[in-house]
């Protein structure tokens, strides 16, 4: 079926995100912050901050981190003094790149982001110049190890899922995002617990790169983008086959 989205096959091969546990966990940090402010300190009437804890222990964030950032949070409205901005832009070869920012100082931001696309062969475009091209979606993983995949994909889809799409041994299953929690309760209550759960951006269309050279700038530009402090995710309408990335990595 249709829904898979190739840019987190990429994202979980490149696998960069685990070589900076720190950045991830102020990262992750700042998320609860936003979180806990918008919805208040109880992730069962919190979808997002339960989203966020579920993302923390996938990267193994302490528990005592997490539940320092909730109290943190909920103790006092310094995460009100973020605001979330996507920017976008271009990079080689014309891919689509959106960057899902949280900042306290939108000026500081833009211009370091403007930097890092110049520096590598990217352009920052206008509000909108992208954002076209991404659906909003809700994303969830399953290791298909223990679960049979037929199975799940009926589940999936009885539960409301758009979409499902099985390969290398995981199962991806897209939602809407407003059905995300409810797709997930289902799967959880059949046993089933999803390795990742979260609102994430898909492509509408992907360009497959097959240069290595190119690719690898493609992913220069993207893992520089990944570490500034401020940007939360990426998001791009790449497609580098598997050989390609091998080949880069």
């Amino acid at each position: 079926m249709s829904g898979h989205s190739k840019w987190a096959n990429i994202k979980r091969r490149k696998g960069k995100q685990d070589d900076i546990r720190g950045k991830i966990f102020t990262k992750i940090a700042k998320e609860i912050f936003v979180a806990v402010n918008q919805g208040g300190s109880d992730p069962d009437g919190n979808f997002r901050l339960k989203l966020c804890i579920q993302k923390a222990r996938a990267n193994n964030m302490p528990v005592d981190n997490i539940n320092r950032a909730i109290q943190k949070a909920a103790g006092n409205a310094e995460g009100a003094g973020f605001d979330e901005v996507f920017y976008e832009g271009y990079g080689p070869e014309g891919v689509a790149i959106l960057c899902e920012i949280l900042t306290d100082n939108r000026n500081r931001t833009a211009s370091e982001i403007r930097y890092l696309f110049s520096r590598n062969n990217g352009n920052l475009g206008e509000t909108g110049c992208v954002a076209w091209m991404f659906n909003r979606k809700g994303r969830l993983v399953v290791d298909l190890a223990n679960y049979n995949e037929d199975e799940l994909m009926m589940l999936a889809l009885d539960a409301g899922a758009e979409d499902f799409f099985a390969e290398d041994g995981k199962a991806e299953i897209i939602t809407l995002p407003e059905f995300l929690e409810e797709v997930r309760s289902q799967i959880v209550a059949a046993g089933i617990e999803p390795e990742e759960a979260e609102i994430t951006m898909l492509p509408q269309n992907t360009i497959e790169i097959k240069e290595p050279n190119i690719a690898a700038k493609i992913m220069r530009l993207i893992e520089a983008l990944e570490d500034n402090d401020d940007v939360q995710n990426v998001y791009s309408n790449v497609d580098i086959p598997d050989e390609v990335m091998e080949q880069i990595e």
